[in-house]
């Protein structure tokens, strides 16, 4: 018996039977209204909510973040030091090596010492010589000056003697005249007379002599005693670059960038290395329209990109007396050509109040975002 044969009670039951009538004439099925969710009482509750710890949040966001001030324009600053030989000559010695902790004093680098030790030891030898002269010359000048008052007491007994000897030639005349007295004391008298007077001439010629050399010994003692000064500068002088050969550290800081070894040949003036001091401190590059309440002394917090995980201490110090593009190169020159206004940068100082800790050191060109409290 086919499937057709079989009678409807028997044929299995597979679902609803399909309407036969076509979708186009089904006549449309009603749906119940949706109730919209924005009008839901919980929905709207939390909204509303939302939006107003928004507006909460934000103002307080607001008052919060005008109290301070911040840049990422800024970087550890240094007096970064030079260091660089005063006498030229042989590298026999460096001491540091790169990063090396030194304290002021402490040796870096000892360039060949003989042959300024032979220039010192020459200079010494000249010295000797010349304080040699100098004593040589005060002697003469001893002897030069005891000539000339002997020479000054010869000339006072000199001219006593052709005084008395005119005086009694003025007493005899009228008595020879008279021949009261003979001829021949008269002669005699005219002949010392005569005799008194050239010994008078000749005695101040000797002073004169003696006065003369006086001055010369005088002289020779100047200059004595000016080669003396000059042999002892030169001395103090060759002491003074014996002593440059040791290159020593100014202040307490670290090694960098060191460019000399055992053996080199160095110059005067020529760069060996550089001297980072352990003192520090922050240029900031704020932005003129950050500088309305900033004032020297106000307290920041410091983050450096190295150390993410710590703050720093400090305060504002000083600020430069003008933008920092009026101190490059090439400074701008608005009054020609089309003028554009740009916020200027003015750099800031800021110190820090917390010591130098041995495990976060910090180097000069480290970025920083200073915060600044201003309010």
């Amino acid at each position: 018996m086919s499937p057709r044969d079989t009678p409807a009670a028997e044929q299995p039951t597979r679902g609803p039977r399909p309407d036969p009538t076509p979708p186009a004439t089904r006549p449309p099925v009603a749906e119940p209204p949706k109730q919209s969710r924005l009008r839901r009482p919980i929905v709207l509750l939390v909204l509303g909510i939302v939006v107003l710890a928004l507006i909460i949040g934000g103002g307080l966001w607001w008052l919060h973040a005008r109290r301070y001030e911040s840049t990422d324009d800024a970087f550890i600053d240094v007096h970064m030091t030079r260091v660089a030989p005063q006498v030229a000559g042989r590298v026999l010695r460096v001491a540091v090596d790169d990063n090396q902790e030194v304290k002021r004093g402490d040796l870096l680098v000892e360039i060949d010492p003989a042959d300024y030790q032979a220039r010192l030891d020459q200079a010494a030898a000249n010295q000797a010589t010349v304080e040699a002269n100098l004593a040589q010359a005060k002697a003469q000048q001893v002897v030069a000056q005891a000539d000339a008052e002997q020479a000054k007491a010869q000339v006072g007994v000199a001219d006593a003697n052709a005084a008395n000897a005119a005086t009694q030639l003025k007493r005899d005349q009228p008595l020879a005249a008279r021949e009261v007295v003979s001829r021949q004391t008269l002669d005699n008298d005219i002949a010392n007379q005569r005799s008194s007077a050239a010994n008078l001439v000749a005695a101040q010629k000797r002073q004169a002599s003696t006065e003369a050399q006086l001055a010369v010994s005088a002289a020779q003692v100047n200059a004595a005693e000016a080669s003396v000064k000059a042999a002892a500068a030169q001395v103090a002088q060759t002491q003074l670059n014996l002593g440059y050969t040791k290159l020593r550290a100014a202040e307490n800081g670290r090694v960098a960038h060191k460019n000399v070894a055992v053996g080199d040949y160095v110059q005067v003036g020529q760069n060996l290395m550089a001297m980072v001091p352990d003192k520090v401190w922050i240029t900031a590059n704020f932005k003129e329209t950050q500088l309305d309440l900033m004032r020297v002394g106000q307290p920041v917090d410091i983050r450096v990109d190295a150390y993410p995980e710590k703050t720093f201490h400090g305060h504002v110090d000083s600020f430069q007396p003008g933008s920092g593009a009026v101190f490059s190169l090439l400074p701008p020159e608005n009054a020609t050509g089309n003028y554009v206004k740009v916020v200027q940068r003015v750099p800031v100082k800021i110190v820090f109040d917390d010591p130098p800790d041995a495990s976060h050191p910090l180097g000069p060109g480290m970025s920083v975002v200073p915060t600044v409290k201003v309010r």
